[in-house]
């Protein structure tokens, strides 16, 4: 696929151009800091642009060209790359866009298959989110979450975080070692005990209990 670099760590930028092109996508351009990466965007196209969220313009130039991108090309898809693993990323990435977007560890994209499975998952619309930020969020004790959140029980938890990961309902079965009907009950739980819609897509209800999660973890951070 056609991608699109920003990167203002020149070793981490010249490893990561190296990886890319291993894997076989087209590198249409690498830049090292926001303003060029709009600029090169403008006169070229890419499946999906991948930032350092603290980039240049400082302090986190990577979600704020995010946003110029994603009204600029709302039909891209976005990679966040961190050194760390932050709640507050990941609300302020999911406020830019929740299709077509993720958010992982600079040190977790290190091999090719990893690499190109989450850009493959993000050029198909999906939110991939990395596994351990969704871990250590549902993972915390239950006095620290809302009453919402709280009704949930384990195995509910287990396929919230997996949904924020963005699983697909047979990839969570499989991570379960259930079936895929026994996840569509339990999200059909999750979403009532949130108090989601009917109304809505499931897709825009996944989104939403994954947000309610964020929020009810951000609030008692």
């Amino acid at each position: 696929m056609r991608v699109a670099l920003a990167e203002d760590g020149a070793l981490f930028r010249e490893g990561l151009l190296m990886l890319l092109k291993a894997a076989g996508h087209e590198v249409v351009g690498c830049t090292a800091g926001g303003d060029e990466l709009v600029a090169l965007l403008a006169r070229e196209t890419a499946d999906v642009a991948i930032l350092d969220i603290r980039m240049p313009p400082e302090p986190d130039g990577g979600l704020v060209t995010a946003e110029r991108l994603r009204a600029a090309h709302p039909e891209m898809g976005l990679l966040f790359l961190s050194h760390y693993a932050e709640s507050h990323y990941l609300m302020r990435i999911m406020e830019i866009g929740t299709d077509a977007i993720g958010y992982r560890l600079k040190e977790k994209v290190g091999s090719v298959d990893v690499l190109t499975d989450t850009l493959t998952r993000i050029r198909e619309g999906e939110i991939v989110i990395e596994p351990v930020l969704a871990k250590r969020l549902v993972e915390r004790p239950r006095g620290e979450r809302k009453d919402a959140v709280a009704a949930l029980t384990e195995r509910e938890l287990d396929v919230l975080r997996l949904m924020a990961e963005g699983r697909s309902n047979n990839g969570i079965a499989a991570q379960l070692f259930v079936t895929p009907k026994a996840v569509e009950k339990h999200i059909a739980n999750i979403f009532g005990k949130l108090g989601l819609s009917t109304d809505a897509s499931e897709h825009h209800r996944r989104v939403l209990a994954v947000l309610t999660y964020l929020r009810s973890q951000d609030s008692t951070a």
